[in-house]
């Protein structure tokens, strides 16, 4: 009899190994070629993405925070397994105000163009800070992702900071949000970075989406 693999095992040993900063993409063309699956992580800035990111590979200090919202201008490249299995790509962060326009500008190109141009994106997660909700420019992020016929998974972060009580009701909220968006998928992850929670079924979720056919 052959039983199916853990998912959540099998997604421990696949970040068990290597995971490694490639290189910064600040367009397109410089992003390297594509040849696996591709894993976007979106979402405000000051959402935790780079905490997220460190407790999904395990590797403290893989994705540096900055201090400053949206200081992160390029698209991030890193590579889990050897040979490659697939690439997690950390997006510019957006919500932030007090970047000047034609930045702001010029970064909304670059992930529009990453959304309508990588063939090999399986799907973007985009992370939601569990102590405010969807706000109005997440809703409108994930109309784009809608237009755009990308598939996406709401993630909530930093699920320490509430009561479990309060918890329950975002996550609630959230999924209410998510089954009225078209690309979206339906199940929606709470996780801590700084506690572990939700990271195990978090990875389970990337390497589900990254190995996909």
């Amino acid at each position: 009899m052959r039983y199916e693999p853990d998912p959540i095992e099998e997604a421990r040993r696949r970040f068990a190994g290597p995971v490694s900063f490639m290189l910064s993409a600040p367009a397109l063309e410089f992003l390297p070629a594509p040849k696996c699956s591709e894993i976007a992580f979106a979402g405000r800035s000051n959402v935790g993405k780079s905490s997220l990111l460190n407790a999904l590979t395990g590797r403290q200090g893989l994705a540096r925070a900055s201090t400053t919202p949206g200081r992160t201008q390029e698209l991030n490249v890193f590579e889990v397994g050897e040979p490659l299995v697939f690439r997690l790509i950390d997006m510019p962060g957006y919500g932030f105000a007090k970047a000047p326009k034609d930045i702001v500008a010029r970064w909304q190109a670059l992930v529009f163009d990453y959304l309508r141009g990588r063939a090999v994106l399986k799907r973007v997660l985009v992370l939601i800070d569990s102590r405010h909700g969807v706000k109005p420019v997440d809703k409108e992020v994930m109309d784009i992702l809608d237009k755009a016929a990308v598939s996406y998974q709401l993630v909530l972060t930093k699920g320490d900071k509430i009561k479990p009580t309060e918890l329950a009701k975002v996550l609630a909220e959230t999924e209410a949000a998510a089954r009225t968006q078209a690309a979206a998928y339906p199940q929606v992850l709470a996780t801590s970075a700084e506690t572990g929670f939700g990271i195990p079924e978090l990875r389970a979720a990337v390497v589900q989406a990254g190995e996909a056919a």
